[in-house]
């Protein structure tokens, strides 16, 4: 299961099950679950943890020190859950004591080839992000967001559960759920009607939350106007919309 050309630290864990590629690096101090495969090429740097069923693809970079300046070798971690897929060249950098010391990816995403996850993301479930696609520091993805290709993050953004992005697509600010943008800067052009379709909404959420959407980008009402307003469409879908905004630091794409 493991090739023989593979460097293994012997501080390792690694299930019995898992297979491991041709000329592949596993550091101390890593993790990985059942079920999980390496291919040829990858290297998994120290302080990962690797859940179960994961395939990692030909030269990916998993774990490697953050690209920031400040950080002094400090036992930060990478935490990546089950069931995802991590295609060719992907480069995910583990977190930094200026945040929660780690970088984490939940379960059942897709990550094309090319993407870069950087220091402090965190990863909800069932994402997909299209290949080229860069992710700044402790930016956070919420739960079925799909990012183009080449879309690009500043650092700290968030983007909703269930946004949709284009393809080269620019972030300063962040995207509330449901949100499809498009631009760069990014501009919202509708909801994810479709994705919403195929995830089980009800059509009398789905046309709650495009009320939700044409108060806040479309009726030329103040933010705090457009909250008002939305939250007397009592709908527990759009709930997570307003909270979301509340929420906001770096105030939302308008």
């Amino acid at each position: 299961m493991i090739h023989k050309t593979a460097i293994i630290d012997p501080n390792a864990q690694i299930a019995g099950d898992v297979k491991i590629g041709a000329y592949s690096i596993i550091e101390e101090d890593v993790t990985i679950g059942s079920g999980t495969e390496v291919k040829s090429h990858v290297t998994i740097a120290k302080h990962t943890d690797i859940g179960k069923n994961n395939r990692i693809f030909q030269y990916s970079s998993i774990g490697e020190e953050p690209q920031d300046k400040k950080y002094n070798q400090e036992p930060t971690r990478t935490i990546i859950g089950d069931n995802n897929t991590i295609r060719e060249y992907v480069t995910i950098n583990r977190g930094t004591i200026d945040d929660n010391s780690e970088t984490r990816i939940g379960d059942n995403n897709w990550i094309m080839a090319y993407v870069h996850i950087a220091h402090d993301c965190v990863l909800a479930n069932n994402i997909i992000i299209a290949n080229g696609t860069t992710l700044a520091g402790h930016v956070h993805l919420g739960d079925f967001v799909i990012l183009g290709g080449f879309t690009k993050l500043h650092q700290f953004c968030r983007i909703g559960a269930h946004a949709f992005t284009a393809m080269d697509t620019g972030f300063q600010k962040d995207l509330p759920p449901y949100v499809m943008a498009q631009g760069n800067p990014a501009k919202p052009r509708t909801i994810n009607a479709e994705g919403l379709k195929r995830r089980g909404f009800s059509q009398d959420d789905i046309n709650a939350i495009k009320k939700a959407f044409r108060l806040l980008y479309k009726k030329d009402l103040r933010l705090e106007e457009a909250l008002v307003e939305m939250q007397k469409l009592n709908n527990s879908n759009v709930q997570p919309m307003i909270d979301f905004i509340k929420s906001s630091n770096r105030s939302i794409v308008r």
